[in-house]
């Protein structure tokens, strides 16, 4: 019987065990405070770029450790088991830096990747905009040609770890007649004149990492920042998502884990009625019941990476779009119930921020949305299945 090409090998496993050792000790004694205080944890990214654990995904040439898709998703997965806002922080970096892998000249991807492998900035994504999320192509951030530059303009919301992360990938639209394929994608660093970052919206969950605006105004960049050719943006834009929705999926497997490891650990040792409530079937039922969607979710969700690597690799996967749109929507309603269910099975004690798993439910409920919502997932898997 041959393995499925998605099964972690036995260097997955050591890498899940390096991650969590460092999730345990490092990340997760401080997870509580980070959302309490609302604070971008950066002594967490310091112990992840001193373990190459920021942007595993960046490949050897440009200083990375090379991971492929299934090993970025155990990373993260690990990660968001302790802390969902830190997980952000490998997410993000390959969200940000996937359209220059699929799209970006050779000296691009030198420039910028570089910098990111080494931990000296990270890399955010800015296509949303307030009009314009689910319908992205209606953006109305504008680049104009100036000689050898462009000079950009618009204002680009909901953007994760904006004002931490050095550099963005931002989709503007070039040729306003042209509808999408009127749509570029571009590098702009934090440090360029006229860019600045709206005030640190107020949310529900992943507190700890920055979600912001950035502004535009009048930013006059050199023309080979261009990711790709001209209207080729939008085109990328939707080509990475088919690869970060799978690491959206993975963000909510760690988050269902973690509050399923708490939930099994805390029904063993609280007692009712003169016995453990573990020993109850009716919560033994919502325990085989929340472990049976997380490891269906996890399942689709490495099956969908092996077809990221593939694709990556330049191999034809007519089905990747259908499979990450899967996972990300599979393991995100999960994520939402297991938490939601964690909650319960600690009554009263997982209502209080005493115990980590209200922050986890709330945590979870981002993964429904970010990266399309799960009502446009099913509106993609659809597309796919009727084609």
């Amino acid at each position: 019987m041959s393995v499925p090409l998605y099964s972690p090998s036995e260097e997955h496993e050591m890498l899940r065990e390096a991650v969590r050792a460092l999730a345990d000790e490092k990340i997760a004694p401080r997870a509580a405070a980070a959302d309490e205080n609302e604070e971008f944890p950066a002594d967490v990214y310091k112990d992840l770029v001193a373990a190459d654990f920021h942007a595993v995904h960046i490949p050897e040439e440009y200083g990375g450790a090379g991971a492929d898709a299934l090993a970025t998703v155990i990373v993260i997965e690990e990660i968001a088991r302790a802390c969902a806002s830190s997980s952000l922080i490998p997410a993000v970096n390959k969200l940000g830096t996937v359209p220059l892998l699929l799209s970006a000249s050779e000296e691009l991807k030198t420039q910028y990747l570089t910098p990111v492998a080494r931990g000296d900035g990270m890399f955010s994504y800015a296509l949303s905009e307030a009009d314009a999320g689910s319908d992205a192509a209606a953006m109305k951030t504008r680049a104009v040609p100036d000689g050898d530059h462009y000079i950009l303009n618009g204002t680009k919301s909901w953007i994760t770890n904006a004002g931490i992360s050095e550099y963005y990938t931002v989709m503007a639209v070039t040729d306003p007649t042209a509808g999408p394929r009127g749509i570029s994608a571009f590098v702009v660093e934090k440090s360029d004149e006229g860019v600045s970052f709206g005030p640190k919206e107020k949310k529900l969950g992943i507190k700890a990492s920055p979600t912001r605006q950035v502004i535009l105004n009048n930013v006059r960049i050199p023309a080979t920042r261009m990711i790709g050719a001209p209207g080729t943006g939008f085109k990328t834009a939707l080509a990475t998502l088919d690869h970060t929705r799978i690491t959206i999926a993975a963000q909510a497997l760690g988050i269902a884990q973690g509050a399923l490891d708490y939930a099994i650990g805390y029904v063993k040792q609280r007692k009712q009625f003169g016995r453990p409530i573990a020993d109850f079937q009716g919560l033994q039922f919502m325990i085989a019941d929340m472990a049976m969607k997380l490891e269906s979710a996890r399942q689709l969700t490495y099956a969908a990476a092996a077809k990221s690597d593939l694709a990556m690799h330049g191999t034809p996967v007519k089905d990747l779009t259908f499979f990450s749109s899967a996972a990300k929507c599979a393991a995100s309603d999960a994520a939402m119930d297991i938490t939601t269910d964690a909650v319960q099975l600690l009554g009263g004690y997982g209502y209080t921020r005493d115990y980590p798993v209200e922050r986890m439910m709330r945590d979870a409920k981002i993964t429904q949305i970010y990266e399309g919502t799960n009502q446009i997932q099913r509106m993609v898997m659809a597309r796919q299945l009727l084609k």
